[in-house]
């Protein structure tokens, strides 16, 4: 079984990877890793810097993801920003507080937004493999569900928050999701080249 570094400190990240990863018999292993600055303007140069970054240090195969919720009425915010959108130390409460009172005045039908999902892998050979995922919908005026994390309590599909779906749910339709099934489908046609 390969094994994969995954570039991330958040363990629900981890699981969601953990979980498309282990059918192609690929092992997600975590490791003490430098924190890489995320400088890049887009979710794609994110990803790319924290995995090969991570390939760097540990000479192995390794795989990061970026993402973030890109809200129509805020001209995309807080995008890449995400995780910072309530400064460094916030929680996802404080997170989401904020972005509900930027929202305070806008009405049902103009909160539309998207999850979107970068996922990079740097393999110590210099070949890069990427995929993108996307989720639409809209933004609630209160969070509901108790599952999930980051924005997921606010972020509404058909009449659910994704803090209301189960992790099998969620996998279906999430931009993690979309863009993780992306990515199993380019590892395995590498891994049939290979063989």
């Amino acid at each position: 079984m390969a094994t994969f570094i995954i570039a991330t400190h958040n363990q629900h990240k981890l699981s969601e990877l953990e979980r498309i990863l282990t059918p192609l018999k690929i092992n997600a292993a975590t490791a003490q890793l430098d924190e890489v600055e995320e400088t890049g303007a887009t979710f794609a140069e994110n990803a790319f810097l924290k995995a090969e970054a991570a390939c760097r240090q540990t000479g192995m195969p390794a795989v990061a993801d970026d993402s973030g919720l890109m809200v129509d009425a805020l001209n995309g915010a807080p995008g890449v920003y995400s995780a910072r959108y309530a400064g460094e130390g916030a929680s996802d409460m404080d997170r989401i507080q904020k972005l509900l009172l930027n929202l305070k005045d806008v009405p049902k039908e103009k909160r539309s937004a998207k999850f979107v999902c970068a996922i990079c892998c740097v393999y110590p050979n210099g070949d890069i493999v990427t995929a993108h995922g996307e989720c639409a919908g809209t933004i609630g005026f209160e969070p509901q569900g108790s599952d999930g994390f980051g924005y997921d309590p606010i972020f509404f599909v058909n009449g659910k928050s994704f803090a209301q779906l189960t992790a099998e749910e969620k996998d279906k339709i999430s931009h993690r999701g979309r863009a993780l099934k992306e990515f199993a489908a380019q590892l395995q046609k590498i891994k049939e080249q290979n063989q």
